[in-house]
């Protein structure tokens, strides 16, 4: 079994990498690519997507290896993945509205949940409501998390990764193996996104992984009691869920528009806070470890569930307290020949959602509304 997971990890990683070079090749022939937008992101040449498609055939393929461990729980799982991961693809190739992306994540997170997936915290009537409502906010919230480069890659690593010990140590090897292929491929994708990025994931790639690490949550058994329940699933999701809290509350507060584009994630913050690129990657890896080892440890009862709880909510509201105190708004000229109320947007630190005429069409990809943007300066 050993000699298994190993060669599983291995295949993983290695084909992903490969896959992404070929298809970076592809991306740029074909003009996928995100192209350069002055102030407002600082890659200085088009960089192309398809990332994304690397990473779900990286995870998925060398899983046909290990199809003895799959159960139907699993197999819907992957289907509803495939299905998200399909929805993100034609998203960063022709921008889709914020509505049609929800109703198909609903569905898709239905699925898991009829399949027998549950976070277990409520009763028999409301918990599946709760159930397809986390899996959807935490998709979305590693959508939020890629936007800049190795950000959401590396996170996504070590989250799949503490996940797939918890799944293995309570016996359930398929989604051990699902995940342990998901954490080797966002390892092999990180060649060529860590920074400076060569190729990006794009909404193929976050919305796999989000909906991948949200389904399993709800499909590995939990422990006793719904605070250690929930302070399980908010450790090992604790980065992506305070960028987005604090994502949402910024927005708010500034009255912006809360499906438009900006620089004002964790990761921007720590931007201006000085830390280089690497050097932000590298502080969410340390963070999301740190986490995850808190809430592989709360499900195997180790560390008492109700004080996790209370610590990592509180540590929780201090970040985003902390980073709302970091100016991300500032005004900034707008990129030539954007004028009025777009040019203002885009001065601010914002993109408006394509397809609304605020911005002018450019060649290759369109720019979706929460792009993985290389550098903030």
């Amino acid at each position: 079994m050993v000699v298994s997971i190993v060669l599983l990890a291995l295949l993983a990683l290695l084909l992903t990498d490969v896959l992404s070079s070929a298809l970076r090749r592809l991306a740029l022939r074909k003009c996928l690519t995100d192209r350069p937008v002055e102030g407002r992101k600082a890659h200085e040449r088009p960089t192309p997507y398809l990332g994304g498609v690397a990473i779900v055939g990286g995870t998925l393929v060398p899983l046909l290896l290990v199809s003895g461990h799959w159960d139907g729980r699993l197999g819907v799982l992957v289907l509803a993945g495939t299905a998200v991961a399909v929805l993100g693809l034609v998203d960063d190739l022709r921008p889709l509205s914020p509505l049609t992306r929800l109703a198909v994540e609903c569905l898709a997170a239905s699925g898991v949940v009829a399949a027998g997936g549950g976070l277990g915290v409520l009763d028999e009537r409301l918990d599946p409501v709760v159930t397809v409502l986390w899996i959807v906010v935490i998709t979305n919230s590693f959508n939020l998390l890629d936007n800049m480069d190795g950000a959401a890659a590396t996170v996504a690593s070590v989250t799949a990764g503490s996940l797939a010990v918890a799944a293995y140590l309570f016996g359930r090897t398929g989604c051990a193996l699902l995940l342990l292929a998901l954490a080797a491929a966002c390892a092999g994708f990180l060649v060529h996104n860590w920074p400076p990025a060569r190729m990006f994931m794009g909404d193929a790639g976050s919305l796999f992984i989000g909906f991948v690490i949200a389904g399993s949550t709800v499909l590995v058994e939990a422990p006793e009691g719904a605070p250690a329940r929930l302070a399980e699933v908010l450790l090992v999701t604790f980065v992506a869920t305070v960028d987005t809290c604090l994502v949402l509350i910024s927005r708010r507060r500034a009255g912006r528009g809360l499906f438009t584009g900006g620089t004002d994630h964790v990761t921007h913050r720590l931007r201006r806070l000085g830390l280089s690129v690497p050097q932000v990657a590298l502080t969410l890896c340390a963070a999301s470890m740190a986490a995850c080892l808190g809430g592989v440890l709360v499900a195997h009862q180790r560390l008492p569930g109700e004080a996790m709880l209370a610590g990592a909510a509180a540590v929780a509201v201090a970040l985003v307290w902390w980073f709302l105190k970091v100016p991300v708004y500032g005004a900034a000229p707008a990129p030539a020949g954007v004028t009025g109320p777009a040019g203002a947007a885009l001065a601010a630190g914002e993109r408006p959602l394509i397809g609304t005429g605020a911005v002018p069409p450019v060649h290759g990809a369109p720019l979706t509304a929460e792009q993985p943007i290389g550098d903030v300066t």
